[in-house]
């Protein structure tokens, strides 16, 4: 081929961003921000189903009390501060920074906890919902410190598996939970296993391009696809992100649980109610 020849050049279409398709500031009550609740929001992105972030001054720290949950998974992950925890299934102790309470409730549990210490505790409360092989099994409790999370890059694993390492949390392997950080610059790709089609983030500090601006405050939800996220920090930023194979079930909801079908809800919401009468029996209701 001569210079007068014509040349077919190929070129390639990167695929398009993945799009923001809901966003929320959530409900502030106090120190608490309702960001999803299962008959909203955990809708779209079911199995994570509930997320509060809190904000709480120890001095005056809410009362929380003892309160029952059944069909669910709760993860506290505590940024700063300290938080006491117990739970009726034998567990009992202070989340540490950057610690992470897994608790199972499963077939039906009472906790209670609260923010101790003399630094406000801030963090996340997530509620993931169970499979129905999980849903009503013996409730059990987990409790790992800082140390026993591993980074890929900026993103901290807490549950479920990211390049080269895995969470030792014993939740669902169909759901990845990352705690990001970014310096102002920075760029970071998540590409989502294959079947992760649910995915959100939820930013706590800084901005964010994901191509669209995300703010301090925010928990956007992207479209079901298992297309890679992109991001880059406009601000020194840090995020929390979910994503996952897509919960399958209905949402069967009673007060504190979520159960896939009405007859695992009455039998949870039994053994809670069961667990209650032992309680006020001992005199801790």
């Amino acid at each position: 081929m001569n210079d007068l020849e014509m040349t077919t050049v190929r070129t390639t279409t990167a695929a398009p961003a993945r799009r923001v398709t809901y966003r929320t500031r959530g409900q502030a009550q106090g120190p608490i921000t309702r960001l999803v609740s299962p008959s909203h929001v955990g809708e779209l992105i079911k199995p994570f189903v509930f997320l509060d972030y809190f904000d709480i001054n120890p001095g005056r720290s809410p009362a929380i009390g003892f309160h029952p949950h059944s069909g669910i998974a709760t993860l506290t992950l505590l940024l700063k501060g300290q938080i006491s925890y117990e739970e009726t299934s034998g567990t009992k102790g202070i989340i540490e920074a950057g610690g992470v309470e897994w608790m199972r409730a499963a077939g039906g549990v009472w906790h209670t906890g609260g923010a101790v210490g003399a630094e406000r505790a801030r963090g996340y409360q997530l509620w993931i919902a169970l499979p129905p092989e999980m849903e009503s099994i013996e409730a059990e409790a987990q409790y790992l410190e800082r140390k026993e999370f591993q980074s890929q890059g900026p993103a901290r694993v807490i549950l479920g598996g990211y390049g080269e390492f895995a969470s030792k949390v014993s939740a669902p392997r169909t759901i990845n939970y990352l705690d990001v950080v970014l310096k102002k610059g920075e760029q970071w790709r998540y590409q989502p296993p294959d079947d992760h089609t649910v995915a959100w983030i939820a930013l706590h500090a800084g901005k964010l391009a994901a191509p669209a601006t995300v703010d301090r405050g925010e928990l956007v939800v992207f479209e079901e696809s298992n297309r890679a996220l992109e991001f880059e920090a406009q601000e020194d930023a840090a995020f929390i992100l979910g994503s996952a194979v897509k919960h399958p079930h209905e949402l069967v909801l009673g007060y504190y649980s979520v159960h896939t079908h009405k007859q695992a809800l009455e039998k949870g919401e039994t053994t809670i109610a069961e667990i209650g009468s032992r309680l006020q029996a001992e005199g801790r209701l």
